[in-house]
């Protein structure tokens, strides 16, 4: 990424973590298109589920990018043992960590759906799904601490191979655990549920084997699983600015998931099909930021800012093109898209509706994911985490709130009242829009101020920037590139 022509570059490194991504993405697709043959309330209760899927997600992610900064730094150093102390270390904490939050999450499932709104059919449809998914999270954390452990070795393929295969493999058994095929009963979102957990126990079970046989350049020894504080607290210290991210995100979801369920299970319903149909984006936005981040970090360490810019710049403009694209193409077939998930005429229409109102502004979401990445990439995940933050909590969820409800505020001294528009469901949908409009400015203008580029990382530096500075760390250790790329993707 230091040299020649920019654009082929950035997408040698994109395409595996696109593919990736995109297989990831198909295990929530699938989920919706089996369901939507059970009814809109099975949609519904599914697609509740998509935000607090994603904080425990957002959770294994942070953990994990430690890893893939720790062990990239040891095989770089040619110390392959503690590398693989390192690998252990993270198997032991994927799994307490995750043992935690499922036995939390199973035990308040019912007052988690109280919370974010969910009630009758749809209430019942949701339980049934989120009790299997925390039966699921063990998997979950321990598939990406396999593939972090590959990652930071230099293997990013055989994670792409793996989450391919059980990918397939979800979708091939949804229909059955779903709708009954063969010989199972129809068990309607329970079917979704154990249809997940029965691809992500392949994917993890596969994923822990290769660890403990060795040969892709880490290895899992059981030795190694007495717990080390020391090391454990370094992946905590390391992976939590991540974490951290991650978790703004999936509260802002749970949020803009509650506003929505006041509106009906048609709302409710859209909102979960065009969420993922966004996600599909996010996800290629997503891996063209961890490729911007890997630019950025080679030329900072290169001492060659400019190109660390122009990679930035370049990766932002394709992105963006590619997914206006995308936008235009939603709107012209709206029906078609959602019709594809869930064919009831209402949550067609207000499907149709969310997509005019926010498709035509997922290039301004994708380019500021990728600024996101470059920030990272210099280490500079607090500014990556701020914008975030904005992003929801600033610029989507006040903007909500007063567009989509009737409410009046009275501000004291000056005994001025400001009122709601009270516009429905359709302000919660433009203030996705307006959000990623304002944070995409604001990204865009913090990045050309180049206060990123003051500075470079060292391998000294990664305890104190956290997991995503791996990219530097990764390139200071003369791993490959595209060992480098795969970190963090979502909104």
């Amino acid at each position: 990424m230091t040299t020649g022509a920019i654009a082929p570059k950035v997408l040698a490194l994109s395409w595996p973590l696109v593919l990736g991504n995109l297989l990831q993405t198909a295990y929530n697709l699938a989920d919706i298109f089996w369901v939507g043959r059970v009814g809109s309330d099975a949609v519904a209760g599914v697609s509740l589920m998509f935000p607090l899927s994603w904080m425990f997600v957002s959770t294994a992610v942070g953990l994990t990018a430690a890893t893939i900064a720790l062990v990239s730094q040891y095989v770089g150093a040619d110390d392959r043992r503690k590398a693989d102390h390192v690998v252990a270390q993270t198997v032991l904490l994927a799994l307490g960590v995750s043992a935690v939050l499922a036995t939390l999450g199973f035990l308040f499932r019912e007052e988690l759906l109280a919370l974010m709104g969910a009630e009758d059919a749809v209430f019942d449809a949701a339980l049934a799904y989120i009790e299997v998914i925390f039966l699921t999270l063990p998997l979950t954390f321990l598939f990406f601490a396999f593939r972090a452990a590959l990652q930071g070795a230099g293997d990013t393929r055989t994670a792409m191979w793996l989450v391919f295969i059980s990918a397939g493999m979800n979708v091939i058994i949804d229909p059955f655990f779903i709708l009954g095929w063969g010989p199972l009963p129809e068990m309607g979102t329970r079917g979704a549920g154990w249809a997940t957990f029965v691809a992500r126990a392949f994917a993890a079970g596969t994923g822990i084997v290769i660890l403990l046989r060795g040969g892709f350049g880490v290895k899992l020894y059981l030795r190694d699983l007495a717990p080390d504080p020391t090391l454990l607290k370094k992946l905590v210290d390391v992976g939590y600015p991540a974490t951290l991210d991650g978790w703004a995100r999936s509260f802002a979801s749970v949020a803009m998931a509650a506003f929505v369920t006041p509106f009906g299970t048609a709302a409710i319903a859209a909102y979960g099909i065009g969420i993922r149909l966004m996600s599909v984006t996010w996800s290629v936005a997503g891996a063209v930021g961890q490729a911007a981040a890997t630019g950025v970090g080679q030329n900072l360490g290169a001492d060659t800012p400019d190109r660390a810019r122009r990679v930035t710049w370049v990766a932002t403009a394709g992105t963006m093109a590619m997914l206006f694209v995308a936008g235009g193409i939603c709107i012209l077939v709206p029906e078609f898209l959602i019709g594809l998930f869930d064919d009831s005429a209402d949550t067609v229409a207000e499907g149709r509706t969310f997509l005019t109102v926010i498709a035509p502004f997922w290039g301004f979401f994708g380019g500021t994911m990728v600024i996101q990445g470059a920030f990272r990439g210099a280490g500079q995940t607090k500014v990556a985490m701020a914008l975030s933050v904005l992003a929801r909590w600033v610029f989507r969820i006040p903007i909500a709130l007063a567009l989509a409800f009737s409410f009046t505020i009275t501000v004291p001294v000056l005994d001025l009242q400001i009122a709601a528009l009270d516009l429905g469901v359709i302000g919660v949908w433009a203030s996705f829009a307006i959000g990623a409009f304002v944070t995409f400015l604001l990204a865009a203008f913090w990045f050309s101020l180049g206060r990123w580029a003051e500075g470079v990382i060292d391998d000294d530096a990664v305890d104190e920037t956290g997991a995503a500075s791996t990219e530097q760390s990764e390139s200071s250790s003369g791993l490959q590139a595209d060992s480098e790329t795969e970190v963090n993707t979502d909104d």
